[in-house]
């Protein structure tokens, strides 16, 4: 029965039950008698409803049996069915605000099985005044959370949640309002700030509110302690007000570190100590700005070993270590255990133990590897975290279909698996990826990528069998609606030009997006014009110059982009040394660094969210 109805053409139930009740006498009307029947659970199948409806004489009854086979074929992932099944009674259905309730919502869950998200959402729209069942309006508010969910609204999705949660026993209001604070945790305060005052909606203003207090004071127990206080007095009924969320909960019983030894562990001699330099000189230029008296800052040397340089700095009586900087030196650390012994600095030095004392520390590099421990934290400018960024960037751009072109080397092979990677998280789709090769072979992969040799060669077939000759132009390929390239900057002012050119004249060109990798260097501003309408990711103070990176160029006119982003590593490593044991208590809480929006992972390692900006005018405009 299911397999002919999914197949031949759907009879609707009105003329179904003319055909198996119509044919008796011409009797005096017979009276109808309405059965209970509950909209509220689906307990039979598709098939089963529809020979009841088509048994039905009541017409409200015979209504509910139809809505009762459209939801079983939403079950049954049949959403044709179900929609013709909806369709067949939309005209004449019983007017009652829980059939019609129940219509708009299950042709709601059509259109999303469907994936057109937004079209749901203008269907899902119950009238103020409709009297319904809780049970009707738990489906509605959570049908509109998820569909927000879906198209990356968290606002409007914790504003829908706000409102089911009224309609719930109590033991599954908690499990709602651990999603809601959950869904609050990546949006950052100006966003928040933006919705706290909503008078229409006090549970989901005071849920705004919330999220704001614990992100903003999160840093400083007493400030939070504080202003929770208010909170509470100016929300008592509020569903956070007689239980505070697990996690701020935590941040409130979190000490922050407060440091007065803090040892940076750096390769200060050898052929990496250039690099160190930038870093160490970061760290000096926030000690000097923020003038702690009360804080001593000493440096050890890793370049004869980062387990010797560590034990330096635990006889220094350091409180707080930031580093090491290699991967290297990283690993030697992690491998060291409470009890392991350090080889001395010279043959006739004594073998120093590792003190059992466990120090907080800020490793300013990450590895595939580690053992978690609550005061270790992983800081790095990770070029697959900015991937997996650019990943989201896009998704929330509304992209659906990106193209990627990619350098063929290590890096650019683990940037485009990690943006793949994320980009498959986020959409459950691949994302296509073209690798490209130096000289010649790059316009040839940028042809291959946007149709353009296929366009040329079926011209070129047409024009052999034609005469007389034709004029054509090729076409590019128009099922694409970005390129993310991830190149190095050298070969930015080649890629480029390339993708420009072998845009169609009949296609509109995409939204072109690249990576910090491919900014190019100094300010000249007829190279800027070449990359105009791209957009590139940046740590913040780079993609918006102020006082501070004019100092900076004035100090050191030499340095590379990427020197400038080491020496920001350090400056915000210095700061996050207060803000580290909050982050981790409370995952929400992100610290608006030099560079980036920076959170703490539950294993120790920072999250850094970028800064965009794009080429105008040969100017780079922060957006």
């Amino acid at each position: 029965m299911l397999k002919r109805l999914n197949t031949t053409k759907f009879i609707s139930i009105a003329i179904l039950s003319a055909v198996l009740f119509g044919c008796g006498t011409t009797s005096a009307p017979v009276k109808t008698e309405k059965t209970e029947v509950s909209l509220s659970s689906v307990t039979m199948a598709s098939s089963q409803y529809f020979a009841l409806a088509a048994s039905e004489k009541n017409k409200e009854t015979r209504d509910k049996y139809v809505l009762l086979a459209a939801h079983a074929f939403i079950n049954e992932g049949n959403a044709g069915a179900a929609d013709k099944a909806l369709k067949s009674i939309a005209h004449d259905i019983t007017q009652k605000p829980e059939l019609l309730a129940e219509h708009i919502y299950l042709s709601a869950r059509v259109l999303e099985m469907t994936s057109t998200y937004d079209h749901a959402l203008k269907t899902l729209n119950y009238p103020n005044n409709w009297t319904l069942p809780n049970w009707q309006w738990v489906s509605y508010y959570q049908l509109k959370a998820h569909l927000y969910q879906l198209i990356n609204q968290p606002i409007e999705q914790v504003r829908q949640l706000s409102l089911l949660s009224k309609y719930l026993p109590a033991s599954q209001a908690h499990e709602v309002n651990d999603t809601i604070w959950r869904s609050l945790q990546p949006i950052n305060e100006q966003t928040l700030l933006s919705f706290k005052d909503d008078s229409s909606n006090p549970i989901f203003a005071g849920w705004i509110q919330l999220a704001y207090i614990a992100k903003h004071y999160a840093v400083d127990p007493n400030d939070l302690v504080r202003h929770l206080g208010s909170w509470q007095q100016l929300n008592p009924n509020h569903p956070a007000a007689a239980k505070l969320p697990t996690d701020l909960e935590k941040a409130l019983n979190t000490q922050p570190y407060q440091p007065k030894n803090i040892a940076v562990l750096l390769p200060l001699t050898g052929p990496r100590a250039t690099i160190a330099n930038t870093v160490k000189q970061g760290i000096i230029a926030n000690y000097m700005a923020t003038a702690d008296d009360s804080v001593t800052l000493n440096f050890f040397d890793t370049a004869t070993g980062a387990q010797a340089a560590y034990q330096q700095a635990v006889t220094a009586g350091a409180e707080f270590i930031i580093g090491p900087l290699l991967q290297s030196e990283v690993e030697q650390l992690q491998s060291m255990t409470p009890t392991a012994t350090v080889s001395p600095t010279s043959p006739s030095a004594p073998i120093a133990p590792v003190a059992n004392k466990t120090i907080p520390q800020l490793y300013l590099n990450h590895i595939d590897t580690f053992t978690t421990d609550p005061d270790k934290f992983f800081f790095a400018l990770s070029p697959t975290d900015e991937a997996i960024d650019a990943a989201q960037r896009l998704y929330n751009d509304g992209i659906t279909q990106p193209l990627l072109l990619v350098s063929n080397d290590a890096v650019g092979r683990r940037m485009a698996e990690s943006f793949n990677k994320a980009w498959q998280t986020l959409t459950n789709e691949p994302a296509e990826i073209h690798y490209y090769d130096g000289g010649d072979k790059m316009k040839v992969t940028v042809q291959k990528a946007l149709g353009v040799i296929d366009s040329k060669e079926r011209i070129a077939r047409i024009k052999a069998i034609l005469t007389p000759k034709i004029e054509a132009d090729f076409r590019s390929r128009r099922d694409i609606d970005a390129i993310y390239m991830i190149s190095a900057s050298k070969d930015l002012a080649l890629l480029k030009p390339f993708i420009d050119v072998n845009f169609s004249v009949f296609a509109e060109p995409v939204p072109l997006y690249t990576t910090s990798r491919s900014r190019v260097e100094g300010n000249n501003r007829e190279t800027a014009e070449e990359l105009n309408n791209l957009t590139i990711s940046d740590i913040p103070w780079l993609i918006a110059p102020n006082t501070e990176t004019r100092m900076v160029n004035n100090l050191w006119p030499n340095w590379s982009n990427g020197r400038k982003r080491l020496f920001i590593m350090g400056y915000d490593a210095l700061d996050l040394v207060g803000k580290l044991a909050q982050m981790r208590a409370l995952p929400g809480y992100q610290f608006s660094g030099r560079s980036g929006l920076l959170s703490v992972q539950p294993d120790g390692t920072l999250n850094r969210q970028l800064s965009w900006g794009r080429y105008q005018r040969g100017n780079l405009r922060p957006l």
